[in-house]
């Protein structure tokens, strides 16, 4: 217990790092100094003169405060997804993008943004989508054989993906002067601002907390449906509120931020290998880890190409691509 309290302390001052970093350095130029000093004097009791022009208080707290907030808490609810679907699958393979979740989610928010307008039901559709494409991606995989090996469900959930986009992609033919718009979203995007990322807070509080109390029971799950029956644990039960937990995450980051690829994967996978493989502590800092991860991919979206800004999820897949493709060889004797 000592050792997780210390990994989940260095997590959450990496995570602090990174989200400063993401407040210094920006396109505006706006200087480090001046910048903390502003941070500092929005603390009780602390009155600082930041030197700032309110049009650079603008930009800091209207523009670089809200995206590094929501690109944490959106790589936190993907990565902290991924491990609970891994866990619910027994899969070192499955992530939100790879199980269809993510395109089932792209798929019925579109349909939001081209037939209903941007509205307040965007996170219940993509809930709806999210849930959707897992469902099936699981039903094929399993329907392929007992038990739906690694390459099985990896295939199911390829196959649900690329059919739902298709679907999608008829769907944004519907309302070609929405074509913009919908492709930007699809690309990852973390800069909505305050609105999204209070719209998102309270599912991402909810399916948070579901997660982080089921990490004993995903280690109990971890042994076996039989082994884990006779310790008195509902395997079904269990599934079903994580499958649901996870689902509600991803529909959340999808739903503000666009089709984020990898990060459900590439986070579990590096908690696992530095912290051992116990859900009481890759749920934390999956959550802490992927928030880390897509806020320093952020930061590199928006200065790498300044003043012109990369979408995010190009940055995640350089990183993701070839790491799934280790990952994959890795894991090649488990279906051999």
């Amino acid at each position: 217990m000592r050792r997780t309290w210390w990994a989940v302390g260095v997590a959450v001052l990496v995570l602090l790092g990174c989200m400063t970093a993401g407040l210094l350095v920006g396109a505006a130029g706006l200087a480090p100094g001046s910048v903390l000093s502003a941070l500092l004097d929005r603390l009780p009791f602390v009155s600082l003169d930041s030197g700032l022009l309110p049009v650079e208080q603008g930009v800091l707290f209207e523009l670089r405060v809200p995206r590094v907030l929501l690109a944490a808490l959106v790589g936190g609810l993907l990565a902290i997804a991924g491990a609970g679907y891994q866990g619910v699958f027994r899969n070192p393979l499955a992530d939100p993008y790879l199980l269809g979740a993510a395109a089932g989610a792209g798929l019925t928010v579109t349909l939001v943004i081209v037939v209903v307008g941007d509205s307040g039901v965007v996170p219940v559709a993509a809930f709806v989508g999210a849930v959707g494409g897992v469902f099936l991606a699981y039903a094929l995989g399993s329907s392929a054989g007992r038990g739906g090996g690694t390459a099985t469900l990896v295939l199911a959930g390829v196959a649900v993906t690329s059919f739902l986009t298709a679907i999608q992609t008829f769907v944004q033919q519907l309302k070609v002067e929405e074509l913009q718009r919908v492709y930007s979203w699809i690309l990852g995007d973390v800069g909505g601002g305050w609105p999204q990322l209070l719209m998102i807070a309270p599912y991402a509080l909810v399916s948070v907390m579901v997660m982080l109390a089921h990490g004993r029971l995903l280690d109990v799950l971890a042994v076996g449906d039989d082994e884990a029956t006779s310790l008195g644990l509902r395997a079904r039960r269990v599934r079903f509120f994580v499958l649901l937990a996870a689902s509600l995450a991803t529909a959340s980051a999808v739903a503000v931020s666009g089709l984020i690829a990898f990060v459900g994967i590439v986070v579990p996978h590096v908690v696992r290998r530095l912290a051992g493989w116990s859900y009481r502590i890759v749920l934390p800092l999956s959550l802490l880890g992927g928030a880390a991860f897509l806020v320093v991919a952020d930061l590199v979206a928006r200065t790498v190409l300044a003043p012109a800004e990369l979408p995010i999820g190009v940055v995640t897949a350089f990183v993701g691509a070839p790491f799934f493709v280790l990952v994959l060889r890795l894991t090649k004797r488990v279906d051999a």
